[in-house]
């Protein structure tokens, strides 16, 4: 885990075992949506041992990259981790996402977040650490869950839908920290 200070900037990496928790620091993380080539997303539902949101459904995989590891590595490796598959290529379609988050347990997120589109055709084959479900759904399916029950889905996932909404789900250019 990196953690960065209000502008975004890099402060060093802490102890594994002191985040998350109730006053977690803001980090950087990533949120990462695979679509396979008929246009599906891969949403999964997170397992209940998740120290964060367990049981909630979510986008395909989140992770947070090492403190020397580059943002594309860091979804490779998570897509390996989680899911059991290897990603054929990556999109960032809202860089600068950010979003503070405390769950029902007290648990806080609090993250500048990249949002990536990666694309695989595989089946994947989830960690029951990670991942209890998996389900490929259409986007237009996810919009009308978001509508009717956002409280079934991570915080994230709801205002990066409704944010990729409203720049109209455009590709934009990379942050310093995207290498």
């Amino acid at each position: 885990m990196i953690l960065l200070d209000d502008a975004g900037h890099g402060l060093g990496a802490p102890p594994r075992a002191t985040v998350p928790n109730r006053d977690t620091s803001l980090h950087l993380g990533f949120s990462c949506y695979l679509f396979r080539a008929d246009g599906h997303v891969l949403l999964t539902r997170r397992a209940l041992t998740t120290t964060t949101w367990p049981g909630v459904w979510t986008n395909s995989f989140c992770g947070r990259p090492h403190l020397d590891e580059n943002l594309p590595d860091a979804v490779g490796r998570f897509a390996d981790q989680e899911l059991g598959l290897t990603i054929d290529g990556i999109d960032v379609v809202l860089p600068e996402f950010r979003f503070r988050a405390v769950g029902a347990g007290g648990m806080v997120e609090d993250e500048v977040c990249p949002v990536l589109f990666a694309y695989s055709d595989q089946i994947p084959t989830p960690n029951p650490d990670a991942v209890m479900e998996t389900q490929w759904v259409r986007m237009e399916d996810v919009g009308n869950l978001i509508r009717v029950a956002p409280w079934a889905l991570s915080p994230w996932m709801v205002q990066q839908l409704n944010e990729l909404a409203a720049t109209g789900d455009r590709v934009t250019s990379r942050p310093e920290y995207v290498r």
